[in-house]
Parts: structure tokens; C-alpha cells; sequence
């Protein structure tokens, strides 16, 4: 009998930090608005996987709206949703969103727009503090869209400056070191420009890809990811890029032309209980810094080889070592394993490429 009630006491313990977790999710949705062949049902099928999400490439609030309206229907359970207001310098401009399950999620306090002294930013990062309804923890959430520029220089002073946003962060969410920073970064974590955020912060997603390659099942780079504190009392339970063409048995090319040319990053975390010591712990062995560059992997060289850039506006593509390889703008950039698939679908080659 005494036997029966341990192992009961501990299935319940079990379920009960089970049920703490706290599904969260990343994803650029490439240029979300309500038009006709952008895919709503099959984002809210893949978004329903998580209870709270963070939207990059956001272009009107009705379009967080409809996809909320729409993992309701699919749910049966209630979305809220929130947006920053319209943000970049230049005439092209986009917002961020989160949208968030009422019965697991509520919106705390805090939501902000990052007061960029310095100019730094494209796109200044957006942010606020949500609660777990499951245990009555708070977390704080903040999302980016680095820009991808013309050069690497143009990316890397805003990795740099993240270190001054992790501070901001901290200064303005006062005793809660739950934080996580998530989008698209537009820069594998391998870069040396992350150096800065090193001793604040790491990566969840070291291995892999997350942009689409015109190749199905293939994916091309590792530029969207989540960092938390390394002093975080976050318990992190699983992490992933989740393959949402397989899971929606679409093409990459229906998926880049209905949904997005990114993936969503997957995250189950616990906010409850762990200590700052067991919920970053690493292992024994001693492990590469995922900040410092190293000599990729066969795998890993794959991920972060250069691809081909088309210009979707133009129908002009550039390899690597072509002049106007960086001179594509984000908004009309679109990437191809090769040179053959690019003409494939129609591209040709720029004319100054030799």
C-alpha cells in the first residue's frame, strides 16, 4: 500500500511540473497581412502547437488579429493578440506581435518599444512581460528583426548593440531574470558579432537551419533562435526549428508563397521552479562557446554556406562573389541552393557577375 501511494504521489508530481510548462514560439511570417493567398489556416495550425508566439515581418495589426480569430476557431480556446506600432526608418515599414492563449497566458505589464538613443536599430526591438496561468510566474518576452542590410557590418553593429538591450531589459523588467530575446536575427549564432552578449545571454538553437531552401527538406540558415540569461531560473524542456512544410505537406515553394521562407522555433519551458544553477546547467564535458566561431561541421557548413540571392522584383539573381550580391533589399530577397534552381523558376544571372 505504502508503494502505491509513493508512485501515485509521484505520477501527480510529475503532471503537476508537466503541466507548468509553457509552450513559446518564434516566427518571421514574411510580410503577415490579410491578402488573399497568405495561408491564415495553415499558420494557425502550426501556431496552435504553441500558447504564445512572437510575430516578426508584422504589416497591420489586422492581420495579428485574423490569425488570433483564427486559432480561436481552430482551438475552441481564446487568443489575444498585441501589436507594437509601425517601425523603420525608410518609407518600408513593420511591426511586431504577440499573440497569446487566455487560458495559459495573460499579458502582465511593460509592453514598450525600445527607446533607441543612438539610432542603432532598424527596426527597434519590442517587448513585454506576460504570466503563466499554470503556476503565476511572470516572463518577459522580447522579439527583433535584425536588419540584413547591404553588407555583414550592417548586421553586425545591431548584434552588437543587443548587449545594450539586454541591459535595457533588465532595467526595465526590475527583479525578473525570466527573459528571452527571440526573432530573426538574421546571423547564424557562430558570428563573432555576438561576442558582446556572450557573458549575458546564450542561444537555445545551436545546430541546423531556419530559412526555407528551394530545395523541400532542406534549409539553408540559422537565423532565428531564442537567447535567455545564462543566470535564468528558466527551465528549458525542449527546443526545436519545426519543419512546417512537412507538417502542412507543402512544397517549400507553396510554403514561401502562402506562409513564410522562415520556420517557427519551438520552445517548452517550465518558469516555476528551477534554480538558476539547474535550469542553465551544462553538461560536464567540456562544450565549443556556441558565440566563438569554430570549424564547422560537415553538417554545419551546410547550413551557413552563402546561397544564391534572387531579386523577386527584378527576376535577377547573384551568386556570392557577385558586386550586387548584398545590394538585394530584404523585402524583395528570396534564396536558391544553385544557380540551376534559380533558373528554374525564370531568374537570370545579374549582368556585372562574371
Amino acid at each position: 500500500m505504502l508503494r502505491f501511494f509513493v508512485s501515485l504521489l509521484l505520477t501527480l508530481s510529475f503532471l503537476q511540473t508537466a503541466c507548468a510548462d509553457v509552450n513559446i514560439g518564434t516566427w518571421n511570417l514574411e510580410h503577415l497581412s490579410v491578402r488573399p493567398n497568405k495561408d491564415f489556416q495553415g499558420i494557425a495550425k502550426v501556431a496552435q502547437k504553441v500558447d504564445f508566439l512572437a510575430v516578426q515581418e508584422l504589416m497591420n495589426e489586422d492581420a495579428l488579429q485574423a490569425l488570433a480569430k483564427e486559432l480561436t476557431k481552430q482551438t475552441g480556446k481564446h487568443w489575444s493578440s498585441m501589436a507594437s506600432h509601425a517601425v523603420g526608418r525608410s518609407s518600408y515599414k513593420e511591426m511586431y506581435g504577440f499573440v497569446w492563449r487566455d487560458d495559459v497566458v495573460a499579458y502582465e505589464d511593460g509592453a514598450v518599444t525600445y527607446l533607441d538613443r543612438n539610432d542603432t536599430f532598424e527596426r527597434e526591438p519590442y517587448s513585454a512581460r506576460f504570466k503563466s496561468l499554470r503556476d503565476g510566474t511572470t516572463f518577459v518576452v522580447a522579439t527583433v528583426h535584425i536588419l540584413y542590410g547591404k553588407s555583414q557590418s550592417d548586421r553586425a553593429s545591431e548584434i552588437t548593440a543587443l548587449s545594450s538591450y539586454w541591459a535595457w531589459l533588465k532595467d526595465t523588467y526590475p527583479g525578473n531574470n525570466q527573459i528571452m530575446l527571440m526573432g530573426d536575427f538574421n546571423t547564424p549564432p557562430t558570428s563573432p558579432a555576438w561576442d558582446n552578449l556572450d557573458a549575458s545571454a546564450r542561444p537555445l538553437v545551436l545546430n541546423g537551419a531556419s530559412t526555407l531552401s528551394t530545395t523541400d527538406g532542406k534549409f539553408s540558415n540559422l537565423y532565428d533562435n531564442i537567447f535567455v540569461s545564462k543566470h535564468s531560473a528558466i527551465k528549458v524542456n525542449s527546443v526545436q526549428v519545426f519543419n512546417y512544410p512537412k507538417y502542412l505537406a507543402m512544397t517549400h515553394a507553396q510554403g514561401r508563397d502562402r506562409v513564410s521562407d522562415h520556420a517557427p522555433i519551438f520552445l517548452s519551458a517550465d518558469f516555476s521552479g528551477g534554480s538558476a544553477s539547474t535550469a542553465v546547467a551544462q553538461p560536464a564535458t567540456t562544450r565549443p562557446n556556441p558565440m566563438k566561431p569554430a570549424a564547422a561541421s560537415a553538417d554545419s557548413g551546410k547550413n551557413l554556406t552563402l546561397a544564391i540571392r534572387g531579386n523577386k522584383k527584378t527576376m535577377v539573381y547573384h551568386r556570392p562573389d557577385c558586386p550586387s550580391y548584398n545590394a538585394v533589399s530584404e523585402k524583395n530577397r528570396v534564396e536558391f541552393d544553385n544557380a540551376a534552381a534559380a533558373e528554374a523558376q525564370h531568374y537570370h544571372l545579374a549582368g556585372n557577375c562574371h
